[in-house]
């Protein structure tokens, strides 16, 4: 059986809604966004998984929470069978060895006045690992394995020296240092050129694999997460609508949700494929509709779609979706 690694068990995020002193004594009623709310699923050790879905859907908030950059409004968070929902001070800064991030936007991820060799060196450094000498042999190592040769020229370097494919080399680079056993890949290929995309793609599974990590990869783009990902999850307004191997996903997708952001994908052929358009615009997650949250741009919403609220249920091995429309069926 598969270790699981990470799960995440009814996770929730609700942030308050910032109001004006009149409005606070007008209303006196908090309000809060709901970001994440009650998301459940495990991640294997050694596995690739996505969650997708548009912006504003949950996702990055999801990856925080993970890492403990977020505090849970309610839920747990269980990493490698320990709680680590609360944990605080010592104990908290002894997790961050074993749980690191790839940020979407490598130069905002970088101090512009550190040297690459430095940013690099710098987890090494909080976490006490080797001495100084040693710390430079283990980082030139690193910028070798992430392709930035030579490496004593990189090492020397500052980010903005650098092209925005070669700052996130250093950013995957200081989050693969401290050999961790979990990365959280947020947009990690988003702000990079279509053209080198897959090279760092490539550069990712080759690292996983060299160093036996396990990815939580979010992403809003599907053609990228059919390429990397072993599990999928799809996320609309703070929930997991579905969530499946990435086989059956793209095979026979289910949430009317998912079937919509597939049919967006580009393909060599676009008359032969019939477009499922989404109807409207995303509800605001301060304001979340009753029942299923999607029915107000669902073209198949029935009456029990705007009353009751679905739950995530296993329609087929290993393949759950949150829809009143799969699960009747």
């Amino acid at each position: 059986m598969p270790q699981v690694l990470v799960k995440v068990e009814n996770l929730k995020k609700h942030f308050p809604v910032q109001k004006s002193l009149m409005e606070r004594l007008l209303t006196r009623k908090l309000e809060y966004v709901k970001a994440v709310d009650g998301v459940d699923f495990e991640i294997n050790s050694g596995e690739i998984f996505s969650l997708v879905g548009e912006s504003g859907c949950g996702k990055t908030t999801v990856g925080m929470l993970i890492l403990r950059l977020l505090e849970p409004t309610n839920g747990r968070i269980i990493f490698k069978g320990r709680d680590i929902t609360h944990l605080k001070g010592e104990e908290l800064r002894a997790l961050r060895r074993e749980m690191q991030v790839v940020f979407q936007d490598p130069y905002a991820s970088l101090n512009p006045r550190m040297k690459i060799g430095k940013a690099i060196a710098h987890p090494l450094e909080i976490h006490n690992i080797a001495e100084e000498n040693e710390r430079k042999e283990l980082v030139l190592d690193m910028l070798e394995k992430v392709g930035l040769t030579p490496a004593e020229k990189f090492y020397n370097s500052y980010p903005h020296q650098l092209s925005g494919g070669q700052r996130q080399r250093v950013v995957i680079a200081r989050a693969m240092i401290l050999k961790p056993s979990f990365i959280v890949a947020d947009e990690a290929v988003s702000m990079i050129d279509v053209s080198i995309r897959t090279s760092i793609l490539e550069l990712m599974l080759r690292l996983k694999n060299e160093f036996n990590c396990t990815y939580l990869f979010i992403t809003h783009d599907l053609a990228i997460a059919k390429y990397i990902s072993d599990k999928i999850a799809v996320m609309y307004l703070g929930k997991i609508v579905e969530k499946s191997n990435k086989k059956n996903f793209f095979s026979n997708p289910m949430h009317p949700y998912s079937k919509a952001l597939l049919s967006a994908v580009p393909t060599p052929k676009p008359k032969v494929k019939k477009k499922r358009m989404i109807i409207g615009e995303i509800s605001s997650a301060a304001a979340v509709p009753k029942g299923c949250r999607f029915h107000p741009r669902c073209q198949y919403a029935k009456e029990i779609c705007k009353k009751e609220e679905p739950k995530l249920i296993e329609v087929e091995k290993n393949h759950f979706v949150a829809c009143h429309l799969c699960q009747s069926s």
